[in-house]
């Protein structure tokens, strides 16, 4: 069989098999599979520099499926180059079996591409615009790496990525905000591949979009290939070879082609999108592209040798050209080379905690946005691979690394100045993409944090929740965390926002009270392995608390810890506090104030700090408890948030000093006087518990 009958017999395999899965499953997206395989199988075995044996070599291309929804042909192509489903593994990362059991339990082959279940797979794709934007993180990875590890000679980190995108993500906004950026930042080793198939769910996109998408990434500064003919290899290999020769900017190639490929009935119609072919148009399909009408899940003989000898022996030649060089890198650059593999292992440099800073107790005190700034610089002038920025807020998030040494990440020849090792990134007004960028960051091995206003996590949902799914150690700072802001009014003013990230399976939030709670918050970020962090921090400065009086911050390791108790305080040891002051952030200090003034009335408080539900929800039974005893049914919980959740620890009988409203415009005492955050408050409803449970204050304090 000649080459180019190859070509065409392994392009319509992975049709085939990419039907059959949906056919079989009776759920799933046939129509970009069958449009679209030619232009993965041109790419893969033409150009991608990939081990199938070594699936997470760090030297490997990148591909990314945005339209996840096309993940069948995904499957198939993992499945017949046979990438495996770890470094030297014999399992495939999709089997036979998994094809077999396209989107049920237990399947390798998910209804949309999940990182960290199947191997091959770059990133989690489902919401549009999605993968393309985490790509671009993936490529300023490429650029930071090669920038700072690569030495003449020795250029380690010359990957490519490129990314699968349909209709759909063109429209999304989040696409276009990362294009903006990718095209200011001229990242050459950037490929999007646009299936141009005119389709979505509703119909023709004539019906909502109607814009010239190539005129537009070209005024994004990108470098436009365009291919009139999906099947047209020839075609296809001009336009990728014109992204190797571009040195200046990335490249779209726009490929025009037909939904549904090859099915008389269902070519180019929105059935053929997200609905199986059914047994007829299947077998009709199949006689189309040549194929045994009555066979289901063939591979025909040929097929995986031949991509083996084009995808896999490249991919294998490279690795192990790779692991030479790497070999005479570490003898010439042992420092570097040991910073890598720290770096690819998630490990820190020696004596990383030497950085921490210890802040002495004021009661003026500082944000606690101040606090992480300074902290933040402490730990990046030692931690080479922590960077990141603001999307336009560094200056008020205090998150610009200052060092002399950071710099600013920018292309080269950028107005801007900067180069591409600078460890300081200007977002823009980005925060969608800025999130799924870091995302893509992190997944290279980079320890990213991004910046923004609490509020602002409204935009950046979809990527923070695709973090939390794939275990991201992504470092998110969030000021202005709360109502007391003050003059912005409502529409900066955070309510929601607090508890709708608590609600989110895998990520971790953290509002430190003061200063040395945010040494302790970042103690506990920097050791992180896997899972996302949110800290919200303050913009009105905070009392840093005297810590030879109140309870050690390192108890923000364990969530919640006690910060001061009557009994311990005035040793006594005659039982349980009469009340517990819960709360988190700036309202801590408010609830130490009214432990004082309670006190002196001969009520017994206990005030605990909870830096985060979700680390004291790991802790012992034993110690939860001991924290807030069961017996003590008078509690009362002050957060400058929606008091959504706070029954988990309070009960439904407890006070909640919390928001049912949105906030107001005015300075920040008067919206603590309006909604009342100050000491009288809760003074009055720690008092009111004590009356709806019958206790009686013990008398004045000895």
């Amino acid at each position: 069989m000649q080459s180019g009958d190859l070509d065409q017999l392994c392009i319509n395999t992975l049709r085939v098999l990419s039907i059959d899965a949906v056919q079989k499953a009776q759920s799933g997206h046939p129509g970009t599979p069958m449009d679209a395989a030619p232009t993965t199988y041109c790419l893969w075995q033409r150009f991608l520099r990939y081990d199938p044996a070594h699936p997470h070599w760090p030297g490997r291309d990148r591909f990314v499926l945005s339209n996840g929804h096309a993940c069948a042909l995904l499957y198939s192509l993992l499945h017949l180059c046979g990438v495996k489903s770890d470094d030297e593994a014999d399992e495939l990362a999709v089997s036979m079996d998994d094809l077999k059991s396209f989107r049920q339990a237990g399947s390798r082959c998910t209804g949309h591409p999940e990182y960290g279940w199947t191997t091959g797979v770059e990133t989690t794709t489902g919401p549009l615009g999605q993968g393309i934007a985490t790509s671009v993180g993936m490529a300023v990875a490429r650029q930071w790496l090669s920038a700072n590890f690569d030495r003449p000679g020795f250029p380690l980190f010359e990957y490519n990525v490129y990314a699968l995108c349909g209709d759909g993500d063109m429209m999304e906004g989040l696409g276009a905000e990362a294009a903006s950026l990718a095209g200011h930042l001229k990242l050459a080793n950037l490929c999007w591949i646009y299936d141009d198939n005119h389709i979505t769910i509703e119909g023709t996109t004539r019906l909502a979009f109607t814009e010239d998408v190539g005129a537009r990434f070209a005024a994004y500064g990108w470098h436009i290939e365009r291919v009139s003919d999906a099947n047209d290899l020839a075609q296809l290999t001009r336009a990728y070879q014109g992204f190797l020769d571009t040195r200046d900017a990335p490249t779209l190639v726009i490929v025009q082609s037909h939904i549904g490929y090859g099915a008389p009935h269902r070519q180019d119609t929105r059935e053929a999108h997200g609905e199986p072919l059914g047994v007829a148009e299947v077998r009709l399909a199949k006689e189309f592209f040549g194929s045994d009408p009555d066979q289901q899940f063939d591979v025909p003989d040929g097929v995986t040798a031949h991509l083996y000898k084009g995808f896999g022996r490249r991919g294998r030649d490279a690795y192990t050209r790779w692991l030479e060089l790497f070999a005479e890198y570490r003898a010439q650059y042992p420092d570097l080379a040991q910073a890598l593999e720290q770096m690819q292992a998630r490990e820190l440099p020696a004596e990383w905690e030497t950085a921490l800073p210890e802040f002495a107790p004021a009661t003026a005190g500082l944000s606690t946005r101040a606090a992480s700034g300074q902290v933040l610089n402490a730990l990046a002038a030692r931690v080479p691979w922590l960077l990141g920025g603001a999307a336009d807020l560094s200056p008020s998030t205090l998150t610009r690394l200052t060092f002399d040494f950071a710099g600013d990440f920018q292309s080269p020849d950028a107005d801007a100045g900067g180069d591409y090792r600078g460890r300081n990134f200007h977002f823009g007004v980005r925060e969608h993409a800025m999130c799924a960028i870091a995302s893509g960051m992190s997944l290279s091995s980079l320890r990213p944090f991004v910046a923004s206003f609490l509020i602002f996590t409204d935009y950046c949902r979809a990527a923070l929740r695709l973090g939390a799914m794939m275990e991201l150690p992504l470092i998110t700072l969030w000021t202005h965390d709360s109502i007391s802001l003050g003059e912005d009014g409502p529409t900066h003013q955070p309510v929601e926002q607090l508890a709708s990230l608590r609600a989110m399976p895998g990520m971790t939030v953290l509002r430190p009270a003061d200063a040395n709670e945010v040494v302790e918050a970042w103690r506990f970020i920097m050791r992180l392995k896997r899972g996302p962090v949110c800290v919200l921090l303050t913009r009105q400065a905070v009392p840093t608390l005297d810590r030879s009086r109140y309870g050690s911050a390192a108890g923000v390791a364990r969530g919640a810890y006690v910060l001061i108790d009557a009994f311990e305080e005035m040793d006594v040891d005659d039982g349980t506090p009469d009340v517990l002051l819960l709360a988190t952030g700036s309202e801590v200090a408010l609830c130490a104030a009214a432990y004082d003034e309670l006190t002196r009335e001969g009520i017994f408080a206990r005030v605990i700090s909870m830096p985060s539900w979700e680390i004291f929800e790991s802790q012992s039974l034993a110690y939860r408890d001991h924290i807030l005893p069961p017996s003590v049914a008078a509690r009362v919980a002050v957060e400058e948030a929606s008091t959504f959740g706070w029954e988990r620890y309070v009960g439904h009988e407890g006070a909640i000093l919390g928001l049912h409203t949105f906030g107001m415009s005015a300075p920040r005492e008067a919206l603590a006087r309006h909604f009342g955050f100050d000491v009288p408050h809760i003074v009055s409803a720690a008092k009111a518990q004590l009356m709806r449970h019958g206790t009686k204050p013990r008398g004045e304090m000895p």
